[in-house]
């Protein structure tokens, strides 16, 4: 007589699901791909006093530029904009020759600007992906170069551009920024993380040179970065006055000195100065509507790393 024994299954391993409260499975996130936090009240509040912070100072120029000098200055001051607007506009336009000041900015931040992303994206790669000696001292160079005061380099750099014929001209502006170290840091930094050595050495596999490597591989990847970057260096070009108040006269100016000489009588005309900060506001408001979404982009490229 033959027994047979019972067949033994092995055990369910999963893990049977626990019991939730009914409306208490679903947290703050959403959980998944995507997954978000919701705000609450206080997060909506934050955010409009944040924005309204930083709108303010723009609107308020708007509103003193759009005022004559006596109805600035009352108190309590203006609130709504007034109907001055185009006159003062024409008066600092015309008083401070803005039109010349304009293109003057925009010839010098574009160059500099340009510059910039190609020398700090070149120098950012080979500090982050090529191997050659005293790598780590240059690097290290560029770097301490950024704890020297710009302050120390005004007289020797005057005089350097005075001997070259450039005094008064844009090129004494131009050439001293061409390459900055904060931008030589920032791209190598960049491109650490998100330029793989794979990627080159299957370039130099297919028989890519360092040129082609640089124009198929390393700009394509290196882009959000350089939106970021552009950004903060036109920015920076544009808003500088230091350095071409005292490289530049009074009949070839940029934007910023030829502000300073709107508020530099003994009286100004706080209205006609305020209309002339908005028109040299405009351009940075006209390129950030149209190149946003690209540096918003670059600048989550950036934050968000996986």
């Amino acid at each position: 007589m033959t027994t047979t024994s019972p067949t033994t299954t092995a055990p369910d391993l999963a893990p049977a699901p626990l019991p939730t409260a009914p409306g208490k499975g679903r947290g703050r996130f959403k959980m998944g791909a995507g997954q978000q936090l919701r705000g609450g009240p206080f997060t909506y509040v934050a955010l409009v006093v944040v924005g309204l912070g930083s709108i303010f100072p723009l609107y308020w120029t708007l509103v003193a530029a759009s005022h004559d000098q006596q109805r600035v200055l009352d108190t309590p001051p203006p609130l709504l904009p007034g109907g001055r607007l185009w006159s003062n506009l024409q008066a600092a336009w015309d008083q401070a020759h803005l039109g010349k000041a304009i293109v003057n900015s925009v010839i010098v931040a574009g160059c500099i600007t340009v510059a910039t992303l190609f020398f700090c994206t070149l120098a950012g790669y080979a500090f982050a992906k090529m191997r050659f000696r005293g790598r780590g001292v240059l690097m290290t160079a560029v770097i301490a170069t950024l704890t020297i005061p710009p302050q120390l380099s005004v007289v020797p750099l005057f005089m350097m551009m005075s001997d070259i014929g450039w005094g008064g001209k844009l090129e004494s502006v131009i050439f001293p920024t061409l390459v900055g170290a904060f931008g030589v840091f920032f791209m190598r930094q960049y491109l650490i993380e998100a330029l793989p050595y794979e990627l080159i050495e299957a370039a130099k596999v297919d028989g890519a040179s360092n040129f082609r490597i640089v124009w198929s591989v390393v700009l394509p990847v290196a882009r959000p970065a350089m939106m970021v970057l552009g950004m903060l260096t036109f920015v920076q070009a544009w808003n500088d006055f230091f350095w071409p108040f005292l490289a530049l006269n009074q009949e070839n100016p940029t934007i910023q000195v030829a502000l300073g000489q709107l508020s530099a009588s003994y009286t100004p005309d706080q209205s006609i100065v305020m209309a002339g900060a908005l028109i040299s506001t405009l351009p940075l408001l006209l390129v950030f509507v149209i190149f946003g979404k690209q540096i918003v982009g670059g600048i989550m490229a950036g934050a968000v790393k996986g």
